[in-house]
């Protein structure tokens, strides 16, 4: 049960109409503070009182309560969302997970927690959740990062304007306790890695990961889990050996023997080191496949901001003409035909994008502008 800063329980349950004129002055509150924030975009006359009475008409509206008082409000959609149909610069985590949509939280004035409860609860019904604010609601951005929500590209709403839109994996196969453990002690590590190998990177990685997966009843979801999630912990030693180093990690970790055989610990250390691209051997099992397919996320503007980003933590004396061929350089070896990047599972939506990126690569002209304008904003 969450609780709000002095104790006290907090609760869901499904609105109702009488409800509807406290839920307005939730409404009213939460848009004071996001226009005393510098949000004036949002919420202008929205949500009404007629979208509130639809909500909980269709079932999909929840209030927060505290004391049995209303403190909060939420609506849960749990059939697809039809503006996420399109996504600009990025991608979803997983396309074929059915999701759960939080949209329109509102929250009292002086009562904490709710935001969390209303997160908690959603996740409990749902095996992925996604969400979406404007660029200029820095507490809800806030919100979703400290919630582990994976920022995915840019979505639009039916009037055309822009949002942010955010996933988080809630992978209800997986051991409880072994996911506790990732979550809490080796995704944290990510946060202390180059930009390209941060935890954004990571959970991208385990939601491809367990979405291949699904095309391979035999394997163990727990493996293939837990191999996504250390597959680069090794970049704590350097970029060059990070696999190898992240295999002797995952041999090292005394904790997963709770969970693992000593052959199945051997089977996701040899998975992990053989993720790299660059690798001249092909993986040596399927988990290895996946994770390698996984790791690829070949998201054109995703891979060539990556691709910046490195150069520019790991090189910072280079000039802007110097960081330029060191990104072509990278992207035709890796990425161009007779590249060294290899693909390993039919099903992987990377095909399809990998030609999308070598169009890119090829127009010369139209890659140099991207990655100026990347080298001014990242």
């Amino acid at each position: 049960m969450m609780t709000d800063r002095e104790g006290l329980p907090l609760a869901v349950r499904a609105a109702e109409k009488d409800d509807v004129p406290r839920i307005l002055e939730l409404v009213a509150h939460s848009r004071s503070i996001m226009r005393a924030n510098g949000n004036h975009v949002q919420w202008d006359g929205y949500p009404g009182a007629d979208l509130i009475g639809s909500d909980i008409e269709q079932g999909i509206g929840h209030v927060v309560t505290l004391d049995e008082v209303a403190v909060g409000y939420f609506a849960l959609l749990l059939d697809p969302e039809p503006t996420y149909a399109y996504i600009e610069e990025g991608q979803w985590l997983d396309d074929t997970t059915p999701y759960g949509t939080i949209h329109r939280l509102a929250c009292a004035e002086g009562v904490h927690g709710i935001a969390q409860c209303a997160f908690a609860w959603s996740e409990a019904q749902c095996a992925s959740v996604r969400v979406d604010t404007h660029k200029s609601n820095h507490i809800m951005l806030h919100i979703f990062q400290r919630h582990g929500y994976t920022r995915c590209g840019v979505v639009y709403m039916r009037d055309g304007t822009p949002r942010e839109a955010y996933q988080k994996m809630l992978y209800p196969m997986v051991n409880a306790g072994l996911k506790r453990y990732v979550e809490r002690e080796i995704l944290p590590r990510y946060n202390h890695f180059d930009q390209a190998h941060r935890l954004d990177h990571v959970q991208v990685v385990m939601a491809q990961s367990m979405e291949l997966a699904g095309h391979y009843p035999e394997l163990n979801p727990d493996m293939v889990y837990t191999i996504a999630a250390y597959h680069d912990t090794g970049v704590v030693e350097g970029r060059e050996r990070h696999h190898l180093v992240s295999g002797r990690i995952v041999r090292e970790d005394a904790e997963l023997r709770k969970w693992f055989s000593p052959e199945e610990i051997e089977t996701i250390a040899q998975a992990v080191e053989d993720h790299r691209a660059s690798s001249s051997s092909e993986p040596r099992s399927l988990y290895g496949r996946i994770v390698a397919e996984a790791d690829r996320d070949i998201e054109p503007l995703t891979i060539i901001r990556r691709t910046v980003q490195y150069g520019l933590s790991n090189y910072p004396d280079l000039d802007s003409e110097a960081q330029w061929q060191r990104t072509l350089q990278h992207l035709n070896e890796k990425y161009a035909e007779g590249g060294y990047l290899k693909l390993y599972i039919p099903q992987s939506r990377n095909a399809r994008q990998l030609e999308k990126l070598r169009e890119l690569i090829h127009d010369t002209d139209r890659l140099h502008e991207l990655v100026r304008h990347l080298m001014l904003i990242c």
